[in-house]
């Protein structure tokens, strides 16, 4: 399964924000294994990056964004998104680079900013609960 993360996903893990990075982490984990095959948006690689350096340091910064990389492959964004449906901007990119992809579905903490996608979005929970439906390859 191919599944795009949002970029609050990934900063609720790595900032440790409570109480949505236990599951945040669980799901990256899946992805780290190959149980999922996990994405994130070009974008979301620079926010990353851009936010960290600012709370951890440079060095510290890269470090994680290279420890992300070795986990995601990475969306790549074009112009497609300037013709979305979506209030924001930013969903706009994400769901255009989910779409570029072939993703399955977005995980995102606010499923109710992407009402107007073509591809499933759900929450950490509501995906680890339809990873657990689907028997695990051996």
């Amino acid at each position: 399964m191919r599944i795009l993360f949002d970029t609050n996903v990934v900063l609720d893990l790595l900032l440790d924000r409570q109480p949505f990075a236990a599951p945040a982490a669980e799901l990256l984990s899946k992805a780290e294994a190959g149980i999922i095959s996990g994405y994130l948006c070009a974008t979301t690689v620079t926010t990353i990056h851009y936010l960290a350096r600012k709370v951890i340091g440079a060095r510290k910064a890269k470090r994680q964004v290279r420890m992300l990389l070795s986990i995601f492959e990475i969306a790549s964004v074009n112009r497609a998104a300037l013709e979305g449906r979506f209030r924001d901007f930013e969903d706009a990119v994400l769901h255009e680079a989910a779409r570029l992809v072939n993703a399955d579905a977005i995980v995102t903490r606010n499923v109710e900013d992407f009402e107007e996608s073509e591809l499933p979005v759900y929450s950490c929970e509501e995906m680890l609960s339809l990873l657990k439906a689907v028997p695990e390859p051996e």
